[in-house]
């Protein structure tokens, strides 16, 4: 088939994910509810993650009509780009906010039909829970792809210079990853200063648990799972997915020749992408029907199935786009590859993608040596505690920088910088089903709190707390795959920087490389004390009304008069946007001052940010995750030493500081940072014309 034929056939793609997703949605909506107290928290919950979406988007509007104006302005009048790139820039805000919307209102509604399936069986309760994540990840992956192809496709007709057209969908990518930083920093901050305060002021202070109805912070701590784990998370991935797909198609155009029967324009290695990334679209909807639980089973089998085996499914369809689409040799600067160089290189970014996806479950899953090591040291405290966190993120740094440099250099052997961009998007390819395992996470928390406030029998939260559990193993596991494909992308990006640019080379033992160099591994840390302080400031402000309530409504410690909710749901939602402006603009303007004084400091704050960046990133994300997992080991009653430790035991109150010190990290600050590193380098691509 004709590559142009191929290419206006991705679009397609898009339009299948999306209206299966608005399948999925309604079949959701027609589960049952459950009972009217049920219903009426889970209204209570969306009615409060609709309104932050709305007051957070209210801000952003701002936002992305002044970048754009700034962005049409300054390329005005030059022969390499366009104003258009401002629409560009403003269709992939949209984009981004449109997905986790979306994703955000199917969460919201089946959270509590999850809730009702867990009181018939745990399978029917995996059913619900997934597909409310399903909807989540086919509108992140269906608007993605729909949305740069058409743009793509429209620019290719208007302009003859093929690098003047990836120049303007950058500006695609630039949207993307700012409506991603600011949606993740906004909805982390808000969700994390509700739990936090819900942990704290219910399980530590009062004696009660942090879902318990009499907890003021209740509702707000399950509004939080929608805006921060799941919009949040969607538009996180959204820009992982676009910035990845974008990143190739900049090297593609220099890496391979043109190649079309008809010699016309597109270029082969600037579509594959596209049709690797549409294709994926479809092989994460056949995913998800192997995703099912026996009675009794473990879920996290059933979506490992799912999730791996399209995984596999992939990897084989590959070789059949690969070899289609790039001729069978090829030369570039005097080096020889084939289409089967691609292709091991994809494979290899699958592999990476699946490894890293391993290793993260080992050191975030219930049942594995790290976490019940930091159940055990809770034993002596929550000092103790603490410091098996700590150590046991920081080890988990180790083998996925070794599979992360192992796949860089491979993919590299394979297909130079191309080959990095290509593996980075095989690490992404079926984002479809990966996202929507992670998003089933925070839907099966919230159907926990809604058992629990419902005063619902306890063997349907002992369901909801198994799906809960694996839950955050496979958000952990979502993380790793997110971090991982942030590295590779934000190298390939950078490699993109340097050739539109025209930096010949990051030689640090120039001054002025090495400033930059050390201001970029400066930024991540700076970065997330921003978003942990913000997380703290709003978490004391909770507790104090939790306290107040308490103290001053009659009857509240008693369960006779209702908890005043609405007080805490504001607390999380100012402090969640006045919060994340600061970190936000610092993601934007460091690359544009820092580029404006030298391209060369630029390119050293590039590999600053990328290096400490992803190591960060994996420290947070897998300290925090072990922490949690840690909490709910011991939750589920835990023996060592001939002693049992469970619920309410000195063990339990230190794994709940444990997990509380964890939660900003595995849900703020960490997950930011791949947003970061990616951002920064797109705007560093963005204004390299003009550097």
């Amino acid at each position: 088939m004709d590559n142009q034929l191929i290419l206006y056939a991705v679009p397609l793609s898009g339009i299948i994910a999306l209206l299966y997703a608005l399948f999925k949605a309604g079949w959701v909506s027609k589960q049952d509810s459950g009972t009217q107290e049920m219903a009426t928290i889970a209204g209570h919950i969306a009615d409060g993650a609709v309104a932050f979406l709305k007051r957070e988007y209210k801000v952003l509007v701002i936002f992305v009509i002044s970048v754009a104006v700034l962005l049409g302005f300054a390329n005005s009048g030059r022969p390499d780009s366009s104003p258009i790139i401002a629409v560009s820039f403003i269709v992939g805000a949209i984009c981004s906010g449109l997905a986790g919307y979306f994703g955000m209102k199917v969460a919201t509604k089946a959270n509590v039909r999850t809730t009702h399936a867990a009181r018939e069986g745990l399978s029917r309760a995996l059913n619900v829970a997934f597909s409310g994540g399903l909807v989540m990840g086919l509108s992140v992956v269906g608007l993605g792809i729909l949305g740069l192809s058409t743009l793509f496709i429209i620019y290719n007709n208007q302009f003859s210079e093929i690098n003047q057209v990836i120049n303007l969908i950058s500006g695609f990518s630039l949207g993307a990853s700012s409506i991603a930083l600011f949606a993740r920093v906004g909805g982390g901050i808000y969700t994390k200063a509700a739990d936090v305060g819900a942990d704290l002021a219910g399980k530590v202070y009062e004696g009660i648990p942090e879902d318990d109805p009499r907890n003021p912070a209740t509702i707000a701590d399950n509004v939080g799972d929608n805006v921060g784990d799941v919009a949040g998370m969607g538009a996180d991935l959204f820009e992982s997915y676009v910035g990845s797909i974008i990143g190739t198609m900049v090297l593609g155009a220099a890496f391979v020749p043109v190649f079309d029967s008809m010699g016309i324009s597109p270029i082969a290695g600037v579509i594959l992408p596209l049709v690797i990334a549409a294709v994926g679209i479809i092989v994460s909807i056949l995913g998800s029907f192997f995703v099912k639980v026996k009675e009794g089973g473990n879920p996290q089998t059933g979506l490992n199935t799912g999730e791996f085996g399209a995984s596999f499914i992939m990897a084989v369809l590959s070789y059949f786009i690969i070899t289609n689409i790039l001729p069978s040799t090829w030369t570039v600067s005097g080096v020889t590859y084939t289409s089967l160089n691609v292709f091991f290189a994809v494979i290899i970014g699958l592999a990476a993608g699946v490894l890293i996806g391993l290793i993260t479950e080992y050191y975030c899953s219930t049942h594995h040596k790290p976490v019940v090591n930091i159940a055990y040291q809770s034993v002596t405290g929550s000092a103790t505690n603490i410091i098996a966190g700590l150590g046991t993120g920081m080890m988990s740094t180790g083998l996925p920088i070794i599979v992360l440099s192992a796949a860089i250099i491979g993919s590299h052997y394979f297909a130079g910088l191309y080959g990095i961009a290509i593996a980075a998007l095989g690490m992404l390819s079926v984002t479809g089903i990966q996202l929507a395992v992670d998003a089933y996470g925070p839907i099966s928390d919230n159907a926990g709190g809604i058992a629990e406030m419902s005063k619902l029998p306890p063997e349907v939260r002992e369901r909801t707390d198994k799906l809960d559990a694996v839950g955050n193993t496979t958000a952990a596991i979502g993380k790793g795959f997110a971090i991982g494909s942030a590295a590779l992308t934000a190298l390939a990006l950078f490699a993109a920087f340097r050739q539109q640019a025209g930096v010949e080379s990051i030689d640090i033992s120039k001054p002025v490389i090495m400033a930059g160099l050390l201001l970029g591994a400066m930024l991540p840390f700076v970065f997330s004390a921003l978003a942990m302080g913000a997380v703290g400031r709003a978490a004391r402000d909770m507790i104090t009304e939790v306290g107040r309530q308490f103290n001053e409504i009659p009857g509240l410690r008693e369960g006779t008069t209702p908890a005043e909710f609405a007080h805490c749901v504001d607390i999380s939602t100012k402090a969640a946007i006045r919060e994340m402006i600061l970190p936000g603009t610092l993601g934007v303007l460091v690359p544009v001052v820092v580029g404006f004084v030298s391209k060369d400091m630029l390119g050293g704050l590039l590999a600053g940010v990328t290096s400490s960046g992803v190591l960060l990133a994996i420290f947070q994300s897998n300290a925090g995750g072990a922490w949690d997992n840690a909490k709910k080991r011991i939750e589920g009653n835990i023996e060592f030493d001939g002693v049992t430790y469970g619920k309410g035991t000195e063990a339990h109150k230190a794994a709940v500081v444990g997990d509380t010190v964890g939660d900003p990290f595995k849900d703020t600050s960490g997950p930011s940072l791949n947003i970061l590193m990616k951002l920064i380098a797109v705007v560093a691509l963005v204004i390299a014309p003009l550097i």
